[in-house]
């Protein structure tokens, strides 16, 4: 689940506008981030089989360092206590919630593949991404709705701010669309834990530019509000 993933970044940015949308989204996509790390390194694996389409191909064999729970409740604890919010629990909370959400979601989306704990054997799953149209109203519906009230509450800064805000969700909708309806990947494993690697790091970077270019309303945005008299 890409788009759920971010959109989670998105609703955060409302909640609690003090937090750059750039730490909220990389916070989403924290444990993408160590899953590729990890899947470069040979710690984890997948393996690509044939199939219809990029879902249909990849099966997680061993992802629970990176995607059980209690794992990505560890990642959660260590980027809320990494931050400077010594005199806001409330953001700190927040973030946690952001990085454990990424397990839930994981499990609407995926077949059962999804660990509570390394060593343990039962995964869960509710395959979500086996329907184009439920994954289409459900993911989709969630994806639109985060962008439009990201859009609603920011104001750009100028015509850059607008414009590089719409060609990233067109971008990210459409490689979205692919990672469950595209064809399977022609890469192997650590040239794909590669390129993922690349490619959230690069939406992490954008979901920072975006917070510089669009003003929150009400003077709400993190560019004039800051914590412990820092950027968070």
């Amino acid at each position: 689940m890409l788009a759920g993933h971010i959109a989670v970044g998105f609703f955060g940015k409302r909640i609690a506008p003090e937090i750059s949308l750039g730490t909220l989204v990389l916070a989403s996509l924290a444990a993408d981030l160590i899953w590729c790390l990890l899947l470069i390194a040979g710690v984890e694996h997948i393996a690509i089989q044939p199939g219809r389409t990029t879902q249909d191909s990849l099966v997680a064999t061993n992802i629970a360092i990176s995607h059980s729970l209690v794992m990505d409740g560890v990642w959660a604890a260590l980027l809320a206590a990494g931050l400077p919010f010594r005199r806001s629990t409330r953001a700190a909370g927040l973030l946690f919630a952001v990085v454990l959400s990424h397990w839930f979601l994981d499990v609407v989306s995926h077949r059962p593949d999804m660990p509570l704990a390394p060593g343990l054997e039962p995964r869960f799953g509710l395959g979500l991404w086996d329907s184009v149209p439920a994954t289409l109203a459900i993911e989709g519906g969630f994806w639109l709705l985060a962008v439009v009230l990201y859009a609603r509450v920011t104001k750009s800064r100028n015509r850059t701010g607008t414009y590089s805000f719409w060609a990233g969700v067109i971008v990210l909708t459409a490689i979205w669309w692919n990672n469950f309806a595209g064809p399977p990947p022609r890469s192997d494993v650590r040239t794909l834990g590669i390129s993922s690697f690349i490619f959230f790091s690069l939406v992490v970077i954008w979901a920072y530019w975006m917070d510089r270019l669009r003003l929150g309303l009400h003077g709400s945005n993190s560019s004039i509000r800051s914590i412990s008299s820092g950027r968070i």
